[in-house]
């Protein structure tokens, strides 16, 4: 045992290139996930995978992939050993996912040990030193150990190939454990490369989402523990911080805000893991779509639109598969040359290659209204058009604000205004003189949803778009604004977000209102889904045309 570890340390110290280029197709890979809920798969069902195209199937058995795991606080749900992977306990969990995306781009087979228990915290049950509560360090310890040995028995050849680690929630509400969550952390990784005999273990931190009600009402605790884990990811060259509060998160309550990422989030969640490693061996997976010819003539005026917003912007629950399934619909899932197309979505979680051709370009095979946006405007708008779309769903509306928030990092506006700077200069490098036509904005959802944001969505939105125009030296600069139905709740009733938003269009002829209330019905609270999303676009480009 002992030398097969110390061949596993030093294969896992070999330069990235050599290992790029490793041919071994038959050591098995093991890959451990732990953390607490949203690493357990809290709120997820496994009959709602078959609700999500991009993931059907993954209710089923994937025979060809091992899986052990220990799950649960109280009441554990063990595998007693390796088993086949597969959902455990009607939940979902980002393994699923994970393992079918790396199996797509490697030949080697791969396992999968998981811990995970809800409401735990790295500051007690998961500290290596002295762990309390339900002391997780060395029960997560004995099961990775206890399954390696069943290897060893078999003669299985293998190499513990990463560590996937969702975790923080809890921490940010101790007061002990909140500004020692850097430092835990770091001991948390030094601790397992030594008791694993691992020097070389890579570990893929991921976010915690700040799209849940948590990313309102305690935003400087969860900034605190995203400042905690990026400190470790940007001094430790074997860790990395993945992005996750884009991903989509379970629709509950009154309000619809809820707390965990439910069956949808776990499955993207599992895709950002699996394209971390994946980006790690070299294997990234290919996303380019060139725009094959320029299409705008030299020295003609392209007409720039700027779309802009959160979760309905990007379009988290519009799935390609959908949109070509859907009668006339299908010309859109096809790339529009004739309009280019940049983006930054989620925050820089997926960026455009340069300009690309108008289509369906959101991470895990989804798409925003900017398809039908654009394919309204062609020939209707005369001249060029050009679409740049810049989003984040993990956001709220205090984010845009010229002045911020506490939660530094989440600060949107200067990379916003950047953002729509450098389009313009590249349509000019072009020799394409840029009118900046209209910013297309969709409201917050979740401001919609939460008191104290409703009450101040429209103060903040009437603060960005002042101090946008101001910098762009435009001062009358259209923003076509939408807005979905305000969340029917009593405790919100009150507020009426609607007027305030009603009454800046009343004073500003240049912000133009639309109330979008007569979409589709959706399946879920807050989020629209495709045949909306089409409309949406639609009902957008059309607001613009009646306004020019």
């Amino acid at each position: 045992m002992k030398h097969l570890l110390t061949l596993i340390a030093a294969l896992l110290l070999v330069p990235l290139a050599a290992r790029c280029a490793d041919a071994d197709t038959k050591t098995l890979r093991i890959f451990i996930f732990a953390g607490q809920s949203n690493m357990e798969g809290a709120d997820s069902k496994v009959k709602d995978i078959q609700r999500f195209p991009p993931f059907a199937g993954l209710d089923m058995p994937q025979d060809k992939v091992l899986f052990s795991y220990n799950i649960g606080r109280e009441e554990k749900t063990t595998s007693q050993g390796w088993v086949a992977l597969q959902p455990v306990a009607n939940f979902v969990g980002p393994e699923l996912s994970f393992a079918r995306r790396v199996s797509q781009y490697i030949e080697a087979p791969i396992a999968i040990i998981k811990c995970a228990a809800g409401g735990t915290t790295l500051g007690g049950d998961w500290n290596p030193d002295n762990p309390s509560g339900f002391k997780l360090y060395p029960l997560a310890l004995q099961l990775i150990q206890s399954s390696l040995a069943e290897l060893d028995q078999k003669k299985v050849a293998y190499r513990i190939e990463g560590f996937m680690w969702h975790q923080g929630e809890n921490d940010m509400f101790n007061q002990e454990f909140k500004p020692a969550y850097g430092k835990n952390l770091k001991n948390f990784l030094a601790s397992w490369r030594r008791d694993l005999k691992t020097p070389g273990l890579r570990f893929y931190i991921g976010e915690l989402c700040t799209k849940t009600i948590w990313g309102m009402d305690n935003r400087e605790p969860m900034y605190a523990i995203r400042a905690g884990q990026k400190a470790v990811t940007d001094s430790d060259p074997l860790a990395e911080y993945i992005p996750t509060s884009h991903d989509a998160v379970e629709i509950g309550g009154g309000a619809g805000l809820h707390y965990h990422y439910g069956t949808l989030g776990q499955l993207e969640h599992g895709v950002n893991y699996a394209d971390a490693y994946l980006r790690t061996i070299g294997k990234k997976p290919a996303t380019d779509r060139p725009l094959k010819v320029w299409p705008y003539a030299k020295g003609s005026t392209v007409k720039l639109f700027i779309l802009a917003g959160h979760r309905n912007m990007e379009g988290e629950r519009a799935f390609e598969q959908e949109l070509k399934a859907r009668r006339g619909q299908e010309a859109l899932a096809e790339d529009n040359h004739k309009i280019a197309f940049k983006y930054r979505i989620g925050s820089g979680y997926k960026t455009s290659n340069g300009w690309e051709p108008l289509g369906p370009a959101g991470f895990y095979d989804t798409f925003g209204p900017e398809l039908s946006f654009g394919r309204t405007l062609l020939g209707k708008a005369p001249g060029n058009i050009a679409i740049a779309k810049f989003t984040h769903s993990g956001s709220q509306m205090n984010d845009w604000t010229p002045q911020g928030t506490d939660a530094k990092d989440r600060n949107l506006y200067p990379q916003f205004i950047a953002f729509i700077q450098e389009s313009i200069r590249e349509l000019e490098a072009k020799e394409n003189p840029v009118e900046l036509a209209a910013i297309v904005y969709h409201v917050g959802e979740n401001d919609m949803s939460f008191g104290p944001y409703r009450s101040n969505a429209a103060k903040w939105l009437q603060s960005t778009v002042a101090k946008c125009r101001q910098d762009l030296a435009l001062p009358t600069l259209k923003w076509v604004v939408s807005q979905q139905t305000p969340t029917d709740e009593v405790g919100l009733n009150r507020i009426d977000v609607t007027a305030n938003l009603a009454a800046i269009a009343a004073a500003d002829p240049a912000f133009i209102h639309v109330k979008a209330f007569n979409l589709p019905p959706q399946e879920e609270k807050l989020v629209i889904t495709t045949a909306g999303i089409v409309e949406l676009g639609e009902l957008l480009a059309h607001s613009y045309l009646e306004h020019r």
